[in-house]
Formats: structure tokens, C-alpha cells, sequence
């Protein structure tokens, strides 16, 4: 099987990727589109660790599409795979749900006070709405259509004529003990996980019983569960029998005329890959293990007269706080939690800057703002070309796509500082355009509207995910006690800072002043560089801001303290510090 080189070249793993998937194409389907693929089960919530399933081919597809090449990215929606188990934490959801356990997810009712048909609609409508917003082009097939169509006929049939080499070649991974599995449980606790929370991943491979083993499920025709036994079939009138297990029903169908069931997991996807004409795919950890669904299609599909695609393994995702992701787990985040407080580009660009096979976390705490300062310092180094080759490509990458750039902040105001504005503020937009349009008095911000988007993911960072009790509350009136008592230094400390107040009134002014305060009161120049200055200034500023957090917040901390000035209002200011 060819592999794709992940080498580290400063060209970026797009590019590299692409130039492979294209020469693959053209020796296998020459003057053909490029398929690429991702898979997705709408078990549950579709979570940001998913979200590499699909934006791995997208980057590639995407590339290939900006060379003028023909290229079908795929997603394949198993909606037709079994209901499970009840996933914990889904609003409009509780363990009456557990009835339709072994039904196909298409089957299953959708969560209370949803407008959608059914449980695997509801999950796969959040995240095209997401894809949409992130500049995911693709075709969708639902299984269900495909399966219940008969579109897969011919392909199970097939299957079934085949039952016995495709047994022998699972056969050779069933009685092999995996002792390293157990072993490895510590290091590789993510993708035990991983494999258990990704749909079809943890699928048996076929039902073997007296009658010989057979790589097809029919869902029951009273229950409409998958938890059925074939019992026998006849190659020449396709006639299956089979026995419910858990209604007791039994049925014999003729399998050229039934639709009501499907291929195992281990042989539909490699019947998958033959059927379209995958090129590229690539595979969760779980998947690439030995003896896993991704190892044994290899084999399988050729059975199906196809080749296994190419394509990297890729490394889970993690968000920074919370434990590793698991999609039967209740509360994790999916990409329209992560798109309310982030950009489109920089959630692309969190997938685009990594090769698949590195792992990297998405911050939902205060690391987002410290996210935020790397990006806009790319954009400034890809504005004036200093960026290095591959940044500049991710940096493209996360931007738009082949269609186009998608739509962005006219005014990228620091992302720390609109946070901090709309903590201040609490909602008071007039407040938050005052404020902002403070910050660069010769070019002032004429409407809130210019900082849109990002204003408004800074705004719902802070409302969801900064706890109440780290959220900035400006103090009514003078704390009278705390100012009675500060030394003659102190006092000197909050003067000149009033003294320059009005002088410097905009964020670099204010920055310039709040950190030349304690320059000047030790003798030295308030714009003197740290390598002018000896290591007690840093003290003595440190020691100068939390007396100002106390006496306009109460607090030994809160928002950048230019920012917090602005946002107070310099009347205000001056009345808290007991002028």
C-alpha cells in the first residue's frame, strides 16, 4: 500500500499530501475527478476531535482544487450504522433513550424539542452549519439513502458470494492476542477512548454461528434492531433467514430484494473505498492499529475489486482544561462551541498548521487569548513578508479557500482587549464602542460593527466560559480605607499617574504611562528600556498595578490595566483613585 511521506521539508504537509493524492489519481483514474473521503457517525454530538476526519481531506481537496484539478471531497454520514448507547449530557435526552439501542441511528427519535426527524438529522445538521461557516465544500451521503435505496446491491451480494475469503482474512486477526494493548493501556488511554466513542470503529466484524460465518446485519423487521443472527443463505435465490435476539421474530427475505440491514463495519468500508473511488482518506488512531478496521480493509477491499486509499494517521485533539474527547461522553466540545468564540480562520488554522500526525489542543480558557496574539503577529509577519514559507501557507490556508476568502473582522482590534472591554461593559454596546473607539483616537472606531466577528466571539468567550467569580466588577465608590492608608510612595505613585491622565489617553498612551510610573518615581526615564533598568522596577510595577486593581476593582488582578482605564472613563478613574 502506498504510504504518504509526512517529511520535514519547509514545504507544508498540504502540499506535500496533494502532490501524492494527485499522482495516485492519475495512475489509478486518469481524467477522473479526485475522490477524497471522511467518514462521521452522527452517534452524538460531532466533536472537535472528528473535525480532523473531515478538515485533513478538506485542506488537501482544497489544494488540489487551487491547481486546477477536478477533486469530490466525500463525507460519508453513518447514519445507518447502530444506536449504541445513550450519550451523556445531550439537552433533551435521558435514559428512556435506551430503548432504541441496536436501531439505526436514522430510526432513533431526535432529542426532545428538536425540528429535526431523527436523531442522526439533529447531529449532522449542527455540523454542516459548521462546515459551512468554516468553507467546507463537499458532497454528503447518508448510508441510510445508500443502504435502504438498494443503491449497494450488487456490492452485497457480492460480499455474501464472498463470505468465506473475506472470514479467512478477519480469521487471521481474531485468533492473534494482543497482549501490548493492555500493556500500552497507560500511554494509550486516548485512543482506547477514541475507539470506543467513534461510531462504527467499535463494530463486530460479522456474526459467525452454525450456519457459518456472514458479513451482513439485517435490522429486525418487527424491532427494527440490529441484535439478529443469520441463520442461512442461499447464494443461488439470495434467500436469508434470520432470528432476532431480541424480539424473537424470525424472517426470510430474498437479500436481491431487501434493504432493511447492512454490511459490517470491517467489510463496508473497504466496500466504500471500491464503490467511489477513494484516492484519499485518512484514519483516526483507533483505525491504524494492527487488526483494525483501516489494516483489514486494506485487504478486504480488493475482494471488491478496489484499492485501499492513501493517507495519513491522524492524532486526536484536545481542549485545553478539559479531559480527552469522547463523543459517548457528555459536555464535549464540538466545532459550533468552538466557532461562538473563535473566528472560522483560526479554527482552520489550528488544523491547517499541524501534520496530522501531531496532536494539539483547542483552548476554550485563557490560552485563547494568548492563540489570538500568535495569529495576528503571523498576519503581521505575511503582511510585511517575513513569514517563514510554510507559516505563510497555513496562514493561506486558514484564510479562505479555493472559492474564496471568507469573510473576516475589518478592524482586528487585539482579541485580549475586546474581551476585556466586554467584561467590563457586561453588554452595554454604547460603553463598548466608547471604549474602543478611545484606543486609537486618530483612527477611532466609528461603529462596533468594524470589529465584528471577533468582538463578538470575545464577548461570548467571556459570558460562557470565564467563571462569575473572575469577571471584572468596577467598584461604585472609593475604597476611602485603603486610600487613607497608603504610604507617602504610594500616594506619589497614584498622583502621577492622574497627573498624566488626560496627556495620554488612548491604550498606548495609557500603556506607556501606567508602566512609566514606577520608572520615574526610582529616577529613571518613563520610557527607559528593561536592559536600562535594574530588576526592582519589575517589583515595583508589579507591586503599582495591584494597588490600582484594588482601588478600581477590588481585586490583586483583573484586565489589562489600559484597557480597564479606558474602560472606566477617566472622570471615573479620577474619583476611585481619591482625586
Amino acid at each position: 500500500m502506498p504510504i504518504v511521506a509526512q517529511s520535514t521539508e519547509t514545504t507544508d504537509w498540504v502540499s506535500r499530501f496533494a502532490d501524492e493524492v494527485i499522482e495516485e489519481s492519475e495512475r489509478r483514474a486518469p481524467g477522473k475527478p479526485v475522490v477524497v473521503a471522511s467518514g462521521l457517525s452522527p452517534s452524538g454530538p460531532i466533536h472537535l476531535g472528528n473535525l480532523r476526519e473531515v478538515m485533513t481531506p478538506h485542506l488537501v481537496a482544497d489544494e488540489i482544487r487551487r491547481r486546477g484539478h477536478q477533486v469530490r471531497h466525500l463525507i460519508s454520514w453513518d447514519d445507518f450504522d447502530r444506536y449504541r448507547k445513550v450519550p451523556a449530557g445531550v439537552a433533551g435526552v435521558d435514559e428512556s433513550w435506551a430503548e432504541h439501542i441496536g436501531k439505526p441511528l436514522t430510526s432513533v427519535p431526535a432529542p426532545k424539542g428538536s425540528s429535526y426527524a431523527n436523531w442522526a438529522e439533529h447531529f449532522k445538521a449542527a455540523m454542516i452549519a459548521s462546515l459551512a461557516e468554516l468553507g467546507v465544500e463537499f458532497d454528503g451521503i447518508s448510508q441510510t439513502a445508500q443502504y435502504t435505496s438498494g443503491v449497494y446491491r450488487e456490492q452485497i451480494l457480492h460480499a455474501m458470494k464472498h463470505r468465506g475469503d473475506i472470514d479467512a482474512i478477519l480469521a487471521q486477526y481474531r485468533t492473534k492476542k494482543a497482549p501490548k494493548k493492555q500493556q500500552q493501556k497507560a500511554v494509550d488511554e486516548a485512543e482506547l477512548e477514541a475507539e470506543e466513542g467513534s461510531g462504527a470503529a467499535s463494530e463486530d466484524d460479522g456474526s459467525s454461528g452454525s450456519a457459518g460465518y456472514f458479513p451482513y446485519k439485517p435490522y429486525c423487521g418487527t424491532c427494527d434492531k440490529d441484535l439478529t443472527t443469520v441463520t442461512s443463505y442461499d447464494d443461488d435465490t439470495t434467500e436469508l433467514s434470520y432470528t432476532c435476539n431480541a424480539c424473537g421474530f424470525t424472517e426470510t427475505v430474498r437479500l436481491s430484494e431487501f434493504n432493511r440491514g447492512k454490511l459490517v463495519w470491517k467489510v463496508d468500508w473497504p466496500m466504500r473505498w471500491a464503490y467511489e473511488g477513494v484516492i484519499f482518506e485518512p484514519s483516526g488512531v483507533d483505525h491504524s492499529s494492527p487488526g483494525s478496521s483501516f489494516q483489514v480493509g486494506g485487504q478486504i477491499v480488493g475482494i471488491f475489486g478496489g484499492q485501499q486509499p492513501i493517507g495519513p494517521m491522524y492524532a486526536f485533539v484536545g481542549i485545553s482544561g478539559m479531559a480527552k474527547m469522547s463523543s459517548s461522553r457528555g459536555g464535549v466540545p464540538t466545532p459550533a462551541d468552538a466557532l461562538k468564540i473563535m473566528e472560522p480562520q483560526i479554527l482552520r488554522w489550528l488544523y491547517a498548521r499541524r501534520r496530522p500526525n501531531q496532536s494539539f489542543k483547542i483552548a476554550f480558557d485563557q490560552e485563547i487569548q494568548r492563540l489570538y496574539d500568535e495569529w495576528d503577529k503571523l498576519a503581521g509577519k505575511v503582511a510585511d513578508g517575513s513569514a517563514l514559507p510554510a507559516d505563510v501557507a497555513a496562514y493561506t490556508r486558514a484564510v479562505g479557500a479555493a472559492a474564496g476568502e471568507l469573510p473576516k473582522t475589518p478592524r482586528p482590534l487585539p482579541y485580549r482587549t475586546l474581551a476585556s472591554v466586554a467584561d467590563i461593559t457586561a453588554g452595554h454596546e454604547d460603553q463598548a464602542l466608547r471604549i474602543l473607539s478611545e484606543l486609537d483616537p486618530e483612527q477611532p472606531l466609528a461603529s462596533l460593527d468594524e470589529a465584528r466577528p471577533r468582538y463578538d466571539k470575545a464577548e461570548a468567550w467571556i459570558n460562557t466560559h470565564v467563571p462569575a467569580d473572575q469577571r471584572t466588577i468596577v467598584r461604585d465608590e472609593p475604597d476611602a480605607e485603603l486610600l487613607k492608608s497608603l504610604d507617602e510612595a504610594s500616594q506619589q505613585s497614584v498622583r502621577l499617574l492622574l497627573d498624566g491622565l488626560a496627556e495620554h489617553w488612548s491604550l498606548d498612551g495609557l500603556t506607556h504611562l501606567v508602566y512609566g510610573v514606577p520608572k520615574v518615581q526610582a529616577g529613571f526615564p518613563a520610557d527607559a528600556t528593561p536592559k536600562e533598568l535594574p530588576p526592582e522596577i519589575k517589583t515595583a510595577q508589579r507591586t503599582f498595578f495591584a494597588l490600582l486593581y484594588h482601588l478600581l476593582v477590588g481585586r490583586d488582578t483583573g484586565p489589562r490595566l489600559p484597557t480597564l482605564l479606558l474602560a472606566v472613563g477617566q472622570e471615573r478613574v479620577r474619583r476611585l483613585l481619591g482625586e
